[in-house]
């Protein structure tokens, strides 16, 4: 953790893959409440393993800090960092969710990814560290299912 992001108001490219982006974490200025937080990445990518054609998802990432938050342009690094990476959904969905949970230390952490269909069948993943703490107003993802063109 650290007092001052590295990233913030400068120029940083993209890293070359999740492995090694850096997710930088600064000190919760609301520590000793209990609120969450939501991040939506609506046009996220990464590529399959088998074909490497680009797959998109809308990712939703939802968590209760406890004493620090993920600096939100370290967060858009790493996740454009999966643009060249090869992984299924289900792999891709749950490392987001548990790289985060176990750098961050949040109370509770869920992350839903809705997947564009890929030879015709969307795929929902979903990942949650245990049960939300009690009194965490948790609303829904708001990510209406897949419907085709309509």
């Amino acid at each position: 953790m650290s007092d001052t992001p590295k990233f913030l108001g400068q120029q940083s490219p993209l890293p070359e893959s999740p492995e090694e982006a850096v997710l930088d974490y600064v000190p919760n200025p609301r520590a000793g409440s209990t609120y969450m937080v939501r991040f939506a990445a609506p046009e996220f990518t990464s590529l399959c393993p088998v074909t490497g054609q680009p797959d998109f998802a809308h990712l939703v990432i939802d968590y209760a800090p406890k004493a620090q938050i993920v600096e939100s342009k370290s967060l858009k690094l790493f996740l454009g960092s999966f643009r060249n990476h090869c992984g299924f959904h289900e792999d891709v969905t749950v490392g987001i969710g548990q790289r985060l949970f176990d750098e961050m230390e949040p109370h509770w952490l869920r992350i839903g990814g809705y997947w564009y269909p890929r030879g015709g069948i969307p795929i929902d993943v979903f990942w949650q560290s245990g049960d939300a703490p009690a009194g965490l107003w948790v609303p829904d993802q708001g990510v209406a299912p897949y419907r085709g063109r309509g």
